[in-house]
């Protein structure tokens, strides 16, 4: 069909087809966090759809007029940014949050030298790398220990992911690759989801891109410049993530692309390049990690002993990731693109499709750790999407894919972050900021069924209240230790609340009172209780969406001249 208005409305009633197909199979999506048929049960799904209709008939206006070339990084940079900003009423979703906010808060309290001796000794590790703790760290020892900040950072690693992806798009092929690949990336509902978050998923995906883009330009021009950028961006991703590692076998196939043509410069120049960068950046590598040996192979020997058999119990589908949780629109066009690229024979396409093709060999069903991996699936689709001859259409189809997943981001996995009981940490300490500065007590109780170690809640309060904490530590509960081994949320039993929380044996007088619990905030132990005797509650935060295992439940408590006596269990 020749007809503008025509196409636009064939594509407009599979956008909206692909929506209600993906509604009436939400059974399907199994993913840990955002499942469909979580995300849809409160939310009235006609109300979205009308949505839907409203913009994709916005896109259809937008779509009539093109960017200027000038004006598509800035573009990409701001507006990657200001679709995340919803997205920051979020609390800490994800309890890995504490380890983080735990190392990065030994790097505020103790400095740079004791976290760099004391990584993976006093200051716990588990299987975590040390770059993004440690930057984490230091906005809180130059900023203060704001989430807003690590927010603001988190974000701003995002958009220029956005940027990263369009030059690796304009350089393998030209602008308007680069740019539909970058901006399809706010396509992913999931991952807008985790922009926010205090986790290290996001700053891998910028590293890994950042990788790839400084290697593909150093291994093309040369310079020492160029080359000493692009092996310290390879150092970054080896301390970012060990997952991260398998994810730098992508720069041998950049060598190979290279080497051969006809992509960038010929013959031997590309391998000489490569190889000086990757020796260079294992050398560096390889010494910081021969500096703590025994606890890289306690983290590595956790990894396959524990993790990865792990993830046969943890694995996700790649129809939830790739279709629910991305929008299928750029799967589609990905799986488009592979046809593409045989029917050119274009060698630059194994660039950016073999981390997407040893996620699928490999069987990696973990959303979280596919993240890294977005941008190249985006370039793919977007390589696609260059079959569409069309501006207008292509761009139609670019509008409609972003907007779309906006709104069931911004009006379906929204509400489901914010219902969740990992909001009752943040609203509490909200309300104790409002309390005044000082001092604050914090008990926190096992349920009778424990699936985590309620000690764990700790840092994620702390990372929401400006008050100090005293951590009167009460654990009343706990798993058999072959439970442990097997569990989802083993590290929270191998976690230690730090000594800068400890308040040793005796309890703190005429200061508020916190018990960290369930949501169900059931009677309080007899111990519990004796010590709230002359307190009175002033707050219960106890929300809960009923979906998860694990929840948690706030109570404060405030000094009274008379109260009751709470209520006790035995």
């Amino acid at each position: 069909m020749q007809n503008r208005p025509a196409q636009v409305l064939l594509i407009s009633i599979v956008f909206l087809l692909c929506f209600a197909v993906l509604f009436l199979g939400r059974a399907a999506d199994d993913n840990s966090l955002f499942g469909w048929a979580w995300v849809f049960a409160n939310v009235d799904a006609s109300r979205i759809y009308l949505l839907l209709v409203a913009v994709l008939v916005i896109s259809s206006f937008l779509s009539r007029t093109a960017l200027p070339d000038n004006y598509q990084i800035p573009f990409l940079a701001v507006l990657s940014f200001a679709v995340v900003l919803p997205f920051w009423k979020e609390s800490e979703l994800i309890v890995d949050a504490s380890r983080y906010f735990t190392q990065a808060k030994y790097l505020e309290v103790y400095g740079i030298g004791y976290f760099l001796k004391e990584w993976g000794n006093m200051v716990p590790a588990w299987t975590d790398m040390p770059l993004v703790p440690f930057l984490y760290g230091l906005i809180f020892k130059w900023f203060g220990e704001s989430r807003l900040a690590i927010q603001l950072f988190t974000t701003a690693l995002f958009s220029l992911t956005t940027v990263f992806t369009y030059l690796i798009g304009k350089t393998l092929w030209n602008r308007e690759t680069g740019f539909s690949a970058g901006l399809l990336l706010l396509g992913i509902p999931y991952l807008m989801t985790q922009v926010p978050l205090m986790l290290v998923d996001v700053p891998t995906m910028f590293f890994l891109t950042l990788a790839i883009y400084a290697f593909l330009v150093a291994v093309d021009k040369g310079g020492a410049a160029r080359t000493a950028f692009s092996s310290a961006a390879v150092v970054f991703i080896v301390l970012s993530k060990y997952s991260a590692w398998f994810m730098l076998s992508v720069l041998a196939v950049v060598l190979v692309v290279y080497a051969n043509g006809p992509a960038g410069s010929k013959g031997r120049s590309p391998l000489l390049r490569g190889a000086v960068i990757l020796l260079s950046a294992a050398a560096v590598s390889g010494t910081l990690l021969l500096l703590k040996f025994g606890v890289v192979s306690e983290q590595i020997h956790l990894l396959r002993e524990y993790q990865r058999p792990g993830l046969a119990r943890w694995g996700e589908s790649f129809h939830s990731t790739f279709l629910f949780q991305t929008h299928p629109f750029i799967t589609i066009s990905a799986a488009a693109s592979l046809a593409l690229a045989l029917r050119k024979r274009d060698a630059r396409y194994a660039i950016i499709s073999w981390l997407v093709l040893l996620v699928v060999l490999f069987g990696i069903r973990r959303a979280r750790y596919t993240l890294p991996l977005f941008p190249m699936l985006t370039l793919m689709a977007a390589y696609g999407l260059q079959v569409i001859r069309r501006d207008e259409l292509r761009r139609f189809i670019l509008c409609g894919t972003v907007t779309t997943s906006l709104v069931i981001g911004i009006f379906a996995y929204l509400p489901l972050a914010e219902s969740m009981s990992a909001a009752n940490l943040k609203l509490a300490g909200e309300y104790l900021n409002t309390l005044g500065p000082g001092e604050i007590e914090v008990i926190t109780l096992a349920p009778g069924e424990p699936v985590a170690n309620p000690a764990v809640a700790v840092p994620l309060l702390d990372l929401f209240t400006d008050r100090h904490i005293r951590y009167l530590y009460r654990q009343e509960g706990s798993l058999p230790r072959k439970e442990i081994e097997r569990s989802s949320l083993r590290f929270t039993w191998e976690y230690r609340n730090p000594a800068y929380y400890s308040v040793g044996h005796h309890a703190i007088s005429n200061v508020p009172v916190v018990v960290i619990s369930d949501a169900a905030n059931g009677p309080l132990p007899r111990t519990t209780a004796q010590r709230l005797v002359g307190y009175q509650l002033s707050k219960a935060f106890n929300a809960s969406e009923k979906i998860f295992q694990y929840s948690v439940g706030v109570r404060i408590y405030r000094k009274a001249s008379s109260s009751p006596v709470p209520n006790t269990r035995k």
